[in-house]
């Protein structure tokens, strides 16, 4: 048998990979430098971490068991290019890794939003990483894994969510500290919905000297917190 064949054999089928599956659903993407564009959304269940602003806290729990094959059907019927694979923390589910590959395989322009605490070391080269380093007022930061920011690349995108200026200042350190405007593709910063005025941390980007991004939830401002949207 050859090598071919082997693997043909031996790997798994996609009626038997499955993911747990809160929705998946066309919407516009709300943040990261694809603001704006229609994309299709597949939010996985479950994450290990509890950030206080966390606005998915509906994807902790419950779901549905999907076989990738499913998953990979739903996709297509929106027929759009984006796709965003989110949570909970996406991550969590090993199967993570080849739904993004076959996304990948398909021709999607594919994103993977992620907190960071997990390894994103596996993650296909071709999904652009948007990992989201936690502040203090997280009240997760703690969960951050250092070890990834050296493995992500211009095609990468961190963001950060600042609760308060103490948490605008330890942003701006993290940046000079990792040299993150020379790792990555764009560096984010977003307010935390309802706790910092958009407003002040706009002041303090135009005065901070970085040349990072500021950025709004866009879903946010148009749809509140309203689920599959």
């Amino acid at each position: 048998m050859g090598i071919i064949a082997r693997f043909l054999t031996s790997a798994p089928a996609m009626t038997d990979l499955n993911l747990k599956i809160t929705e998946i659903f066309l919407s516009l993407q709300g943040e990261s430098r694809t603001i704006g564009l229609p994309t299709v959304f597949v939010r996985l269940t479950g994450c290990p971490l509890r950030c206080q602003y966390c606005d998915s806290a509906y994807a902790f729990h419950g779901g549905e068991r999907q076989t990738l094959a499913q998953i990979l059907d739903r996709v297509a019927e929106f027929n759009c290019r984006q796709v965003c694979v989110t949570g909970g923390e996406p991550l969590a589910q090993a199967n993570c890794h080849a739904l993004l590959t076959a996304l990948c395989d398909r021709g999607y322009e594919v994103s993977l939003e992620t907190s960071g605490a997990l390894d994103v070391g596996q993650v296909d080269a071709r999904v652009s990483r948007v990992v989201d380093l936690k502040t203090p007022g997280s009240q997760e930061s703690h969960r951050n894994r250092w070890e990834n920011l050296p493995l992500l690349t211009r095609h990468d995108q961190i963001k950060f969510v600042i609760c308060d200026r103490k948490d605008f200042d330890w942003a701006c350190f993290k940046v000079n500290e990792h040299r993150l405007l020379e790792q990555v593709g764009d560096v984010l910063f977003s307010p935390s919905f309802g706790q910092v005025s958009p407003r002040d941390l706009a002041d303090w980007v135009v005065d901070c000297g970085l040349p990072v991004r500021f950025q709004l939830q866009l879903h946010k401002l148009l749809w509140g917190d309203e689920p599959g949207r």
